[in-house]
């Protein structure tokens, strides 16, 4: 996503813009994909709340925002998916939305103080975006009126004033085991011999900073690839190197890599791997032996007794 004018009148870069260099092709970088809250709305006047201002708000983090949707792009609100009783789950779309990109690199090893600074910023923003697309005198009245049909739902989170407590945390710290997911998995380059369950997701990574290259601000790291279809998770890939840790199974902080989690990463496979890790765990404590040691013919048997799938 490229657009014009990165800089601001005091030819300074926008909130969220970094000036850092694009790198090379296959470069690391110690960037992490965009975290947002997924945000229930309604258009029902009888149980919609106004977006109330959030603390310590300031309206200038969103000239970037003004300058989108000035320049003819009005997509920001564009992602819902509807549900029952006139609500929205709202998540991310296009250039400039709920993602607060390049805000999260410390999450993953901050302290619990550091984390909850990090949420805080992450409500601001979010909420914040929502107040100024409703209030914001640069926002046209046209978006104006439309962003207004929507607000809080009265009836839901009622403990936390209609807004999720629950912060949408893509990707993080993530475990290396003998065995890496990767592309070539999701892709069918290669086979595991010792599945425990599927995926078939796209390999889907959100943009992971703002750059300015030629004097635009461009968004980095989008990433929406299809894989070849459903392919296996080995099981080798949730349980530790055997030299570090014997009593632990990972589901979700797998051992991958960052494209190959993009498309692992959907709660249905979690709840899948957590199946057949709970069911690795009970032939471990059965057998009195770790989980690097349980027989996976054994754990394949008793995993497919429960039809479990592990074949596409």
């Amino acid at each position: 996503m490229i657009w014009d004018d990165a800089i601001s009148t005091t030819n300074k870069l926008l909130h969220g813009v970094s000036d850092a260099a694009p790198g090379y092709q296959g470069q690391g970088d110690h960037c992490v994909q965009a975290y947002n809250f997924r945000i229930c709305l309604t258009n029902d006047p009888s149980n919609r709340m106004p977006f109330p201002e959030p603390p310590n708000y300031d309206p200038e983090i969103f000239t970037l925002l003004a300058r989108y949707i000035d320049a003819g792009v009005w997509d920001s609100l564009q992602l819902h998916s509807s549900m029952p009783k006139s609500k929205t789950d709202l998540n991310n779309f296009g250039g400039v939305s709920t993602d607060y990109i390049g805000m999260n690199y410390e999450w993953a090893e901050g302290s619990y103080s550091r984390r909850e600074q990090i949420f805080q910023d992450h409500l601001t923003y979010n909420l914040g975006m929502l107040y100024f697309l409703c209030n914001d005198n640069r926002v046209p009245e046209a978006v104006r009126e439309e962003a207004r049909k929507w607000g809080l739902p009265a009836d839901e989170y009622t403990d936390f004033g209609g807004w999720s407590p629950q912060l949408y945390i893509r990707e993080a710290r993530r475990m290396i085991s003998d065995l890496v997911m990767t592309e070539d998995d999701c892709r069918g380059y290669r086979k595991v011999s010792d599945s425990v369950g599927l995926a078939a997701y796209q390999m889907d990574s959100h943009n992971c900073r703002r750059i300015v290259i030629d004097g635009r601000c461009i968004n980095e790291g989008n990433v929406e690839v299809r894989p070849s279809g459903p392919y296996p998770i080995s099981y080798r890939s949730i349980i530790p190197k055997g030299e570090e840790c014997l009593n632990l199974l990972v589901p979700v902080c797998l051992s991958s890599s960052h494209i190959a989690y993009g498309s692992i990463r959907m709660e249905p496979v979690f709840m899948t791997l957590g199946q057949s890790a709970a069911t690795a765990a009970e032939l471990a404590i059965q057998h009195g032996i770790s989980v690097q040691d349980v027989d996976y013919a054994e754990l394949r048997n008793r995993l497919l007794e429960d039809r479990q799938v592990l074949e596409s």
